[in-house]
């Protein structure tokens, strides 16, 4: 690089339990990025597997923080969205994608709103639509298998889907408006574990499994896709940038598991960041 890089991520802070922001400002900057914040909402914990949490809106600060910016005559190589805290912000994360794209900028969305076939429990059929419709300002989204049939507006296959099934629903995400697609979650085998990407522009659809280990994960996605995007902005194909991805998620979730974490406050990214500076080739930067 020329230059350090910078990547704007528009996520919630989940103050505990580690996933959105707390684990995609760490992912990042370990890639070699400066990465500002734009925080959507902020709750006590994250809202897989508590109750009680608290959560605050913070879509009345998203603008003044985007113009805030602006004036500062700040530019980004990178735009990443996840988790979104109310329809309103929808639109206006869109604005900041218009406004804050420059020539050469990546903008990643990831769709966080459902998982194994329902949505998030602050999340509608409405939100579900609008999110398809920040997928169209994206060069590069990453739902998982649920996300996709929301965003499609079609029904959830469960486990019961194959290759074909795969590949035609790359292509069909292609409709939204991003060319380049990565499908998260997909297994061919009860062993195995991994991402599926399309390449619209090469009509290129790449695939890469790792073990599968059993149960739930919190926050994977989270970590997944930053590290995509950190891949993605030291120069790797989407094919190999996928494998990134899913080495170093494995690599967390393994970690978890041998210490016998609690789960549900997410995977142990942190002791799993030196191989993914290794995977990024920042070993001996």
């Amino acid at each position: 690089m020329n230059k350090q890089k910078k990547v704007m991520a528009i996520h919630d802070i989940s103050c505990v339990g580690r996933c959105s922001l707390t684990v995609a400002l760490p992912i990042l900057s370990a890639g070699g990025f400066d990465c500002g914040v734009l925080p959507t909402a902020v709750l006590s914990t994250h809202t897989g597997g508590f109750t009680g949490f608290t959560y605050r809106d913070l879509t009345e600060d998203i603008n003044p923080i985007a113009t805030h910016w602006k004036s500062l005559g700040l530019k980004f190589d990178a735009l990443y969205s996840g988790f979104l805290g109310s329809f309103d912000q929808i639109e206006l994360v869109a604005e900041i994608f218009d406004n804050f794209k420059d020539e050469g900028a990546v903008v990643l969305v990831d769709p966080v709103m459902a998982d194994n076939g329902k949505l998030y429990s602050i999340y509608s059929p409405e939100m579900a639509r609008g999110m398809a419709g920040l997928c169209s300002h994206a060069d590069i989204i990453a739902p998982n298998l649920t996300e996709a049939a929301f965003l499609l507006g079609e029904e959830y296959k469960g486990d019961s889907y194959d290759k074909n099934y795969v590949e035609g629903l790359l292509k069909r995400l292609t409709s939204l408006g991003s060319r380049k697609i990565v499908l998260t979650g997909v297994s061919f085998e009860p062993t195995l574990l991994g991402a599926a990407s399309y390449d619209a522009d090469e009509d290129k659809i790449d695939y890469y499994f790792n073990e599968k280990v059993d149960g739930y994960f919190h926050g994977t996605g989270d970590v997944f896709s930053s590290s995509l995007l950190a891949a993605l902005m030291r120069g790797f194909s989407l094919g190999k940038s996928i494998e990134v991805a899913v080495e170093y998620t494995l690599r967390c979730i393994k970690h978890t598991d041998e210490l016998n974490l609690e789960r549900r406050y997410g995977v142990s990214f942190e002791l799993a960041l030196p191989y993914l500076i290794d995977l990024l080739g920042l070993s001996q930067a």
